[in-house]
């Protein structure tokens, strides 16, 4: 695997000491105390009981799907399969974590739960090739994090996968006889014209292309893409397609049916400002909206 190298500047060029040795809790108290800092995810419970064993912490992410962490603290722990076995559980078993997150969050929170797409987060002091090529054949939402801690209190995280996981969908929501409203990121696609479907590739394409690092996140009515945090989410209409970036309206000028100001209105997926794309002329338009998200996010 690559090996990133950190150093100082000052007083003069320096090599940062890396260190993989934690105390056997110190990067789970690290990790639970500033989970929604490092990976957007807000901490539920430490050491989730289930019938079988113990969840090294629980979380619901800004999309509110459940994210189990495991951490891997020897050579031999299969920490992959376990969270995986863990990931299984939750699915089986909702209404427990839906419990959860009732006491710890409250009702508002808890009816927004999305199991389209639960997360794994297995965080180690290296992982092998084979390690990432058995989480990409999985097509699950596994995460691979390699940590590194340094001198002067310093913590690297290297998202080491970029996981391309199949929404789980209720079959209650996918009848052909359920209304629009009702139907699924995917399903609203399937069924848009041609040209709406050239247009949203198009948008998807244009917010690929503004960096590497941005994440898809496929959600079961939007798609989301993503570096710690949400920066664009997408939903597509018979006649427009939405987009909703993280970026302040008061720093653009809101014109009317094409950007709106989203902060009091109930809305899926995040960001205060929405963008409405009509066709064409109007992608060309967010295209610098889009940049100056990115760029401040």
């Amino acid at each position: 695997m690559s090996e990133i190298k950190l150093f100082s500047l000052n007083p003069e060029v320096k090599e940062l000491e890396s260190s993989t040795v934690l105390l056997e809790k110190e990067l789970q108290n690290i990790i639970e105390n500033n989970m929604e800092q490092f990976f957007g995810v807000r901490f539920l419970k430490s050491e989730y009981a289930i019938t079988s064993g113990r969840m090294d912490s629980i979380g619901i992410d800004e999309n509110y799907s459940p994210v189990i962490f495991e951490y891997k603290r020897s050579t031999n722990e299969n920490v992959i399969n376990q969270g995986l076995f863990y990931l299984d559980w939750l699915l089986d078993h909702k209404a427990d974590f839906k419990l959860l997150v009732i006491e710890k969050l409250g009702m508002d929170i808890a009816e927004k739960i999305d199991w389209s797409v639960p997360c794994v987060i297995c965080v180690a002091n290296d992982f092998t090739r084979y390690d990432i090529h058995a989480v990409n054949q999985m097509q699950r939402n596994i995460k691979l994090v390699k940590y590194k801690k340094y001198q002067n209190d310093l913590i690297l995280f290297e998202h080491m996968n970029t996981p391309i996981a199949k929404p789980l969908i209720d079959s209650s929501t996918t009848s052909t006889t359920s209304s629009y409203a009702q139907k699924t990121h995917l399903e609203k696609l399937a069924s848009a014209s041609e040209m709406f479907k050239k247009l949203y590739e198009s948008i998807c394409d244009y917010i690929v292309s503004l960096g590497d690092d941005l994440v898809p996140n496929q959600l079961k009515y939007y798609l989301a893409y993503k570096r710690v945090q949400n920066i664009f989410c997408i939903e597509i209409y018979q006649k427009q397609i939405i987009v909703r970036v993280k970026l302040s309206p008061d720093s653009v000028e809101l014109v009317e049916g094409f950007t709106r100001d989203m902060r009091n209105t109930g809305h899926y997926g995040t960001g205060d400002l929405e963008i409405s794309i009509k066709n064409e002329q109007d992608f060309i338009k967010a295209k610098s909206l889009f940049d100056k998200a990115y760029n401040e996010a």
